[in-house]
């Protein structure tokens, strides 16, 4: 089964997991990359003007990201991670799934310092009906095949 990883990461720690599932399931890894990069201030979540803030503010915004998508024809399934921000996918996630509109079935998985990832599926599952995303996994402690059990088929 053909698997491509893909990963949004701000601040790193949701690449590392998202290298250690590429390792385990032996994917192909694709990073969603902003444009331009975040700083430390744009990720200042406290303050309200701060860019993250004003994008997560704005259900419908699509921030810009780097345009070098894979082509997903030849894969089987796509799992897709990130941050959890304001309780959601970050919106250069949603720019992403704008832009490749997925046929195979989607697994997310995510990084959260202390925010569940059902809240996140749920509004991926209500953002983008058309697509199979399936259940989510947090992955805050490592990755391996007992991390995986019961999650991807």
């Amino acid at each position: 089964m053909k698997t491509l990883i893909c990963y949004f990461s701000a601040s790193g720690e949701t690449k590392k997991t998202a290298e250690a599932l590429a390792f385990v399931l032996a994917g192909d890894l694709f990073e969603i990359t902003p444009v331009p990069p975040y700083s430390e201030a744009d990720l200042n979540w406290r303050d309200r003007h701060s860019r993250s803030t004003l994008l997560m503010n704005d259900e419908s915004a699509r921030p810009a990201i780097k345009e070098d998508y894979p082509d997903l024809s030849g894969y089987d399934r796509l799992l897709i991670g990130f941050p959890i921000w304001w309780g959601v996918e970050p919106r250069e996630v949603d720019t992403f799934l704008d832009a490749v509109k997925p046929a195979c079935p989607i697994y997310v998985y995510a990084t959260s310092g202390g925010s569940p990832i059902e809240t996140a599926v749920k509004h991926l599952k209500a953002t983008y009906p058309s697509l199979d995303i399936r259940e989510g996994r947090l992955l805050n402690f490592g990755v391996n095949e007992e991390t995986l059990k019961g999650w991807i088929e």
